[in-house]
């Protein structure tokens, strides 16, 4: 066992008896009273996030995972393929372990795997960021560029978000995967 205070990004903690990834923490040390850490947590087995407070001297399980770097190759309705870096082993994984994140993958796209301790992948950690090719942009219409106005684009993958009226086709864009954002321009 180990205590709240040695939360950081990244682990992976048994909560509820269900392994959740720390997302996000905070140490907090009040004037009065005492330490606590404020944690996002991550389902693996959902995806849902949640926010929990612990205790900074609460007994915590840490949870060890195997973590394969994967590169992602084809895919089909319900079933992923994907390659790993070290060995070249090819293997399909179930949409339900790729999750809601299946929409940012693209052929060529490394990602990581968790693996528990049987060989069998948890969970597919996809990059904050990742560099997508718009296919589909209309013009912006000229005068309406008052304020921080967006239009809808389509990515090469199929998504749809919102950009910025000088986003056109062919551009490079970055996406953040947590919530689904345009974040920039890509340079090429």
């Amino acid at each position: 066992m180990s205590k709240a205070n040695e939360i950081s990004r990244g682990l992976i903690l048994l909560f509820k008896n269900e392994p959740h990834l720390v997302v996000d923490f905070q140490h907090v040390n009040p004037g009065k009273g005492s330490a606590f850490v404020r944690s996002r947590l991550k389902s693996l087995k959902t995806g849902k996030v949640i926010e929990n407070t612990f205790k900074s001297d609460e007994d915590v399980e840490f949870v060890e995972m195997e973590r394969r770097k994967v590169q992602y190759l084809y895919g089909t309705d319900n079933e992923y393929a994907f390659m790993d870096i070290k060995n070249y082993e090819q293997f399909s994984i179930g949409s339900d372990v790729v999750g809601e994140s299946a929409k940012y993958l693209k052929e060529g796209i490394e990602v990581t795997l968790l693996v528990d301790e049987n060989g069998t992948p948890i969970t597919v950690d996809f990059p904050k960021k990742v560099t997508l090719k718009v296919t589909e942009s209309f013009p912006g219409v000229r005068g309406d560029t008052s304020g921080n106005v967006l239009k809808e684009i389509t990515l090469e993958n199929g998504l749809k978000i919102k950009a910025p009226l000088f986003i056109k086709e062919g551009d490079l864009v970055i996406v953040n995967t947590d919530t689904g954002e345009y974040v920039e321009r890509a340079t090429t």
